[in-house]
């Protein structure tokens, strides 16, 4: 399959499970999205990516209040979360994100709303194409922790009826940043 196949594969994937997919032309483009979709403060962690393209900077052009060193009191107050992704599935509309810091689990699980950056390079077939990727993150950091998100958090656990939003977001919006960053281990 070509990269086109891969991003449109997954974008049908990731809508069929709740997730919210836009393709924008820069970070800029999807700063703005994000300041008008979020309605609050947002938790920005320190990542590579994040620091490179100035998001933090590109947020508050836009008009967001954006959180940057986030304890858990101030993310308890947050709205939105902000992350990159290392890379995504194609087959089941999945982002697989690296969260052993504290504050990108902040930012993927307290806020009703999380908005992942994405980088359409970065979406390969399947979990078995995860595989390499998996074993390179063993070998540079052993314990670590792999976030596996798809769609919003949901829960059948409540008399078998499904609720979103319970235990995580209630709104996953993915956006396609081409050039945001083709690093498989970096968010």
């Amino acid at each position: 399959m070509s990269d086109r196949q891969f991003t449109e594969q997954f974008s049908a994937a990731a809508r069929k499970v709740g997730a919210a997919i836009k393709s924008v032309a820069s970070p800029a483009e999807a700063a703005a999205y994000i300041a008008t979709h979020a309605a609050g403060a947002i938790l920005l962690p320190e990542t590579a990516a994040m620091r490179r393209g100035d998001f933090n900077q590109l947020l508050a052009q836009a008009g967001a209040e954006v959180i940057t060193d986030p304890s858990r009191e101030q993310s308890a107050t947050a709205v939105a979360g902000v992350t990159g992704a290392n890379f995504a599935l194609a087959d089941t509309g999945t982002v697989v994100l690296e969260s052993t810091d504290e504050a990108i689990r902040l930012a993927t699980t307290l806020p009703e709303r999380h908005f992942v950056l994405l980088d359409p390079r970065k979406i390969i077939a399947d979990g078995a194409a995860a595989v390499p990727w998996l074993r390179r993150f063993r070998a540079r950091t052993p314990r670590h922790f792999l976030a596996w998100i798809t769609g919003p958090s949901r829960t059948a656990d409540i008399e078998r009826v499904l609720t979103i939003g319970v235990h995580g977001p209630k709104e996953l919006h993915i956006l396609l940043v081409e050039g945001w960053s083709e690093d498989f281990l970096e968010i």
